[in-house]
């Protein structure tokens, strides 16, 4: 690398936190740099946070500013956390997006869904074929995840070589897609690796890490010694696991039926791009009426708990005509993601009313992770012997912990969260720089910034309740009062109730201004809001959030 050029390292989302990953590499003149971009991932709201909101991704404002410099979009794979916000920030971004088939598939029907060109998605063959986009040259490098055709990044520029792991495990045999090739990462260590930004989910898992093929015998044991219907859910993405359920199914005599939109998307684009061969015969849903239960497995989606998919549904009573009974087995073949526990529990304990089994992974037997565990790492490490460590996909936590373990082995190791500018040259890298990074929120059909107001607003009228106040003034004379308070409780102790209590005090306020206050709009809202404050918080205990709309009379 030459001293007029500058090689950069930025993580937009993803570092400090697990979901939204959003990567951008940049070289060239300081402040002219060409840039690549990996992965566009969101992560998703919940009601105490983010009430209303439909997707979360990382603010991509650094980049959509110097669009005009970005060569390129690589998508590491297709779980919605590096891929979900593809079809929303295309638009504002305008850079070829690169990735593996499967991933494409998946891509090109997100664009689809928001009207966005699907044709600017290009398929690219593995590493060690290398796509040439500005000043990069990039390989797709395959590794086992949980989702067909994971892939890191081998990225070469100027007299550089960085590593970008994706997600991935060390499984030699993950039952669909490629095995983990050690050869493949060796040779890799042999050329040089200057910088390996690596996956940091599971680096305070100490066991290695268990394959996918390890699953299939206590599956089927499971299913064997089960009486009655049995019903397992799973990732929908994980076409591995789906294979792997569906195989256990049929090895033990039962007619197995996949249910649930996702899951049936995901196996469609499994089998049409030729990833997927030999999956299990299975039934249709009109099939499953003529099967005794006790020989019969469904697949459902909902395996963390969502609302909508069949599993919460089942937990309710019915899907698509088809209850739970008594003696029945429910499976859930996952990892409950840190956040759902409420909803997974709900589900549960509905099914233990009914008298379900429920079986989870809490004795790690039905389910393995889809990253590498720190004995994995470490491996990692040694194959590729990296100059330089720098953590990602992790909590803060996760990167120092993954930091420490590659430092306590000799290599020198950098903790770069979200905002981090982190400076790659020939004697190493550091940390030269940080920008502000934070949220954009898909709320509705509209994409906002997380300090625009609008969530903020959600939360106090969530957690406050509101009252809605009508004025009718005439010069100085108020006419009219209304007021009318939503999501407050009725009060017990005032006869006349909270509204027209409201209306009264408010009145009195307003009755004792002077003439030009009340030709003040901004004065008499700020008036109106303290008496509604002061009287609901003697009423009901709260001071809610206070709209006040004045209707001013010509004379």
């Amino acid at each position: 690398m030459t001293s007029k050029n500058n090689l950069i390292y930025l993580p937009l989302g993803g570092a400090g936190e697990i979901g939204m990953n959003m990567y951008l590499y940049g070289y060239g003149p300081k402040g002219k740099e060409r840039f690549i971009l990996a992965d566009v991932g969101v992560t998703f709201p919940a009601m105490d946070g983010t009430p209303g909101v439909d997707l979360i991704m990382a603010d991509a404002a650094y980049i959509i500013d110097r669009a005009d410099r970005l060569d390129a979009i690589f998508i590491t794979h297709a779980h919605e956390d590096h891929i979900g916000a593809i079809g929303l920030l295309y638009p504002k971004l305008k850079a070829p997006i690169y990735c593996r088939k499967f991933t494409a598939a998946v891509a090109r029907a997100k664009m689809e869904d928001r009207n966005q060109n699907p044709d600017v998605i290009e398929i690219l063959p593995p590493y060690p074929e290398m796509q040439k986009v500005g000043p990069f040259k990039v390989g797709i490098l395959p590794v086992p995840h949980s989702i067909p055709e994971a892939s890191g990044l081998v990225i070469e520029v100027g007299d550089q070589r960085i590593v970008h792991t994706g997600d991935l495990k060390l499984d030699l045999e993950p039952g669909v897609g490629e095995a983990f090739n050690p050869e493949m990462f060796a040779a890799l260590g042999k050329k040089g690796v200057d910088v390996l930004v690596c996956d940091s989910t599971n680096v305070f898992s100490n066991k290695p890490g268990r394959s996918e093929a390890t699953l299939v015998k206590p599956i089927a044991d499971m299913i064997k010694g089960a009486s009655g219907m049995v019903v397992a859910t799973t990732f929908a993405s994980n076409v591995a696991r789906l294979k792997t359920l569906a195989q256990a199914g049929v090895d033990s005599g039962r007619s197995v039926c996949v249910l649930g939109r996702s899951m049936q998307r995901m196996l469609g684009y499994a089998h049409a791009t030729g990833v997927l061969d030999n999956f299990p015969p299975t039934i249709e849903l009109e099939d499953v009426p003529n099967v005794p239960r006790e020989n019969l497995m469904l697949l459902v989606t909902g395996s963390q708990g969502e609302g909508r998919a069949a599993s919460a549904q089942l937990a309710r009573g019915k899907y698509l005509g088809i209850t739970m009974q008594e003696g029945d087995t429910f499976l859930f073949s996952s990892k409950t993601i840190p956040g759902n526990e409420i909803s997974v529990g709900r589900i549960i304990n509905s099914f233990a009313v009914q008298g379900v089994n429920v079986i989870d992974d809490s004795a790690e037997i039905y389910h393995v992770s889809g990253h590498a565990n720190r004995p994995d790492l470490e491996e990692v490490h040694r194959l590729l012997q990296p100059k330089t460590l720098i953590p990602m996909h992790g909590e803060f936590r996760h990167l120092k912990e993954h930091a420490d373990i590659a430092k306590a082995k000799g290599i020198n190791s950098i903790v770069a969260p979200n905002g981090s500018v982190v400076e790659i040259g020939a004697n190493g890298a550091k940390i030269v720089n940080h920008i502000e990074t934070g949220r954009t929120y898909l709320d509705g059909s509209r994409l906002i910034g997380a300090f625009d107001g609008v969530v903020l607003e959600r939360v106090r009228m969530a957690t406050r309740g509101t009252v809605a106040v009508s004025l009718v003034i005439e010069d100085a004379d108020v006419l009219g009062v209304w007021a009318e308070p939503i999501g407050l409780p009725e009060t017990e102790s005032n006869e006349d109730g909270l509204p027209e209590t409201l209306e009264n005090q408010i009145e009195k306020a307003l009755a004792k201004s002077k003439p030009k206050f009340l030709k003040n709009d901004e004065e008499v809202e700020r008036l109106v809001s303290r008496v509604v404050s002061k009287v609901c918080k003697d009423e009901v205990g709260k001071k809610p959030v206070t709209r006040v709309m004045i209707n001013r009379l010509e004379s």
